[in-house]
């Protein structure tokens, strides 16, 4: 079994919590990317540094990795055979990090790291993300698409969508290992 997800979003999409939920159902590897980006005190790595450990991370045989980080997308894009853009409002982004940081419930504990709000996350999710880094994604998930149509790529909305998706996924996921179990067995 060779599975490679992205979970890609802005922060507060529920990339965390999607990624969880697919790893309870599939048994594949999760990798909260935050954990590998972030030391304690929220310390950024190098950036050639962060380009390595992606790149180590990448030869895994299959995972489930969330975590926006355009910095890397040309690293991980390539390599993952389906791609999921959480794609919220931004006011819904802000209103689920709110309750993050007031309930101190986050679905990837990174070490050594505090949850906290600052003006620079605040402006980001409200206004440069939505500005800038959306379009740029979605742009880059065009160009994918358009150059390797066998790439999975789901762009979602709403928690509905999400809960939707996750339905239909999982209900592919059995029909596929009956079938294989049916072609084993013959």
């Amino acid at each position: 079994m060779n599975k490679k997800i992205l979970i890609i979003g802005s922060p507060g999409a529920g990339k965390s919590v999607l990624a969880k939920r697919l790893h309870d159902k599939l048994g594949i590897e999760l990798i909260h990317l935050d954990q590998y980006y972030w030391k304690p005190n929220w310390i950024k790595p190098e950036s050639d540094q962060w380009e390595r450990t992606i790149q180590d991370l990448l030869k895994k045989v299959s995972f489930i990795m969330d975590g926006n980080y355009r910095s890397t997308l040309h690293l991980r894009l390539p390599i993952a055979n389906t791609i999921i853009f959480l794609d919220p409002s931004r006011f819904t982004c802000f209103y689920r990090i709110i309750k993050r940081r007031l309930t101190k419930n986050r679905e990837d504990d990174i070490s050594g790291c505090e949850e906290r709000i600052s003006w620079d996350l605040v402006r980001w999710v409200l206004w440069r993300y939505p500005q800038v880094a959306r379009k740029d994604i979605l742009q880059k998930l065009k160009n994918l698409k358009t150059s390797n149509p066998d790439k999975t790529v789901v762009i979602l909305q709403a928690k509905k969508e999400v809960d939707v998706f996750l339905q239909s996924f999982f209900k592919i996921q059995e029909m596929n290992q009956y079938y294989e179990l049916r072609r084993n067995n013959n």
